[in-house]
């Protein structure tokens, strides 16, 4: 969007972002966007939406899933949550409610459409963007399944890579299709390592 001519800012954008109310009378728990960006971020992980913990505390991924995608990757807390590493835009920013019969509401239809065109190309530093659950992999990669794309995973890189949610949900998917663990996470990680590492060509 712009203003007087100017072009809108990742800073200005993210404001935004942070006070909008356009899904509040949907939200049981009402409008709380968490998420993180920067200019500099090399890694942006695009999830799903903040669960109860995530909407309580402010901070994407501070939950049992949260330990698990970090695992995962093989990073601690401290560059995790290192905005100037790592931006977390999810593809719903507030908490969506509960299912009935269980499990989170999916992330509110009219928030992606809004937010990532305004956030996502405004950072240009970024080389890694992990999609992960099946609604991130839906929007960025179409149909097909989570499982299949995620099976497709060479196809994707160096720009894109596709993961499961790291909610307990998946620990029997995971325990199937062992090459999940045995080929994606060691290829993730040393990624990681070279892309988050200050101190290297990535962070030069």
């Amino acid at each position: 969007m712009a203003e007087l001519g100017f072009a809108e800012t990742l800073e200005q954008a993210a404001a935004a972002a942070r006070v909008c109310t356009i899904c509040a009378a949907q939200l049981p728990l009402g409008p709380r966007p968490v998420f993180r960006v920067s200019e500099t971020a090399r890694l942006l992980i695009v999830s799903q939406a903040p669960g109860t913990k995530v909407h309580e505390t402010g901070i994407p991924f501070n939950d049992a899933s949260g330990d698990r995608l970090r695992a995962w990757l093989g990073v601690d807390r401290d560059i995790f949550y290192d905005a100037s590493r790592v931006a977390l835009v999810p593809m719903g920013l507030c908490y969506p409610g509960r299912l009935p019969q269980g499990g989170d509401v999916p992330p509110m239809k009219i928030c992606a459409p809004t937010w990532h065109p305004r956030l996502l190309p405004k950072m240009k530093a970024v080389r890694l963007t992990l999609l992960v659950g099946s609604y991130a992999i839906a929007r960025m990669l179409g149909p097909g399944g989570m499982a299949a794309h995620v099976r497709r995973w060479r196809e994707h890189l160096p720009v894109l890579l596709p993961l499961p949610h790291p909610s307990w949900r998946t620990v029997g998917w995971e325990a199937a299709n062992p090459w999940f663990t045995a080929e994606v996470l060691p290829e993730l990680r040393s990624r990681l390592r070279d892309l988050l590492d200050k101190t290297g060509p990535a962070g030069e």
